[in-house]
């Protein structure tokens, strides 16, 4: 059973119509690219995934279980968790106030309840070394940081939300080489823990580099279900471009 299943999602605002039936699956450990036009219906897609969006038809199922009702806030409390372009951070703020920005612990002291900094410290410091991330100092304000940096802290904020699925919205679309390597090794890291990641990008180099699965997505429709292994650059730009869809039906079979 796949972790995350979305089956004939449609969406239209309007008279404008912008997904057409998607389907898209995700297993635990997976890493599904998912790429295209500007234009596509990926951004649409995941606010779906998300529930920031409805879906007008199509059904969507984590760990077999109906979430189409659920509101954003009760799917991300069942482990669905995406990082945004911008990051959404405070800049002016160190490493543990990012990460428990508005679920700060806290504890009591003569009958008030203060946040207890020394906790945010060290459980931030927990997250910063599951993910094997390198940072200057978490007591900086992580506005001081490299862009590589802050994704660090980025990822390691949905990590506290202990989730099933992250969703990465073009990570390193700003990042120099080395910064680059360095957040694609995040990713593989997540995958290490059994957590599926839908890694949005028009960077295709660094979806052939540590995808299992590349999407396709084409006015709205999933033109290619690509295995990465199997999988060369002109392929997937000849599906982007509707140059022959390429349907890889095994890939379905590659999550067991």
């Amino acid at each position: 059973m796949s972790l995350l299943d979305l089956s004939g999602i449609e969406k239209s605002f309007g008279s404008v119509s912008v997904l057409h039936g998607v389907d898209l699956t995700v297993g635990a450990g997976e890493v599904i690219g998912l790429v295209g036009d500007n234009g596509a219906g990926k951004s649409t897609l995941m606010k779906i995934v998300t529930g920031m969006y409805q879906a007008d038809r199509g059904s969507i199922t984590l760990e077999g279980d109906n979430i189409l009702e659920l509101t954003p806030g009760e799917r991300r409390a069942r482990g669905i968790e995406m990082i945004y372009q911008d990051l959404a951070l405070a800049k002016q703020q160190d490493v543990a106030s990012n990460i428990f920005l508005g679920r700060e612990p806290t504890r009591r002291v003569l009958g008030m309840s203060l946040v207890d900094r020394r906790k945010m410290k060290l459980d931030a410091q927990k997250m910063i070394d599951r993910l094997g991330a390198k940072l200057p100092a978490i007591t900086r304000p992580v506005g001081s940081f490299s862009g590589g940096q802050q994704q660090s802290v980025a990822i390691a904020r949905a990590l506290t939300f202990n989730p099933k699925i992250v969703i990465m919205d073009e990570p390193t679309a700003a990042l120099a080489v080395r910064e680059v390597q360095s957040v694609l090794d995040l990713i593989r890291q997540l995958k290490s823990q059994g957590i599926g990641v839908i890694l949005i990008s028009h960077r295709l180099n660094d979806v052939l580099s540590v995808t299992d699965r590349i999407i396709v997505l084409r006015q709205g429709r999933a033109a290619a279900n690509l295995l990465t292994k199997e999988t060369t650059m002109p392929d997937i730009v000849s599906a982007i471009v509707g140059g022959g869809d390429v349907m890889v039906a095994a890939a379905h079979e590659a999550q067991g």
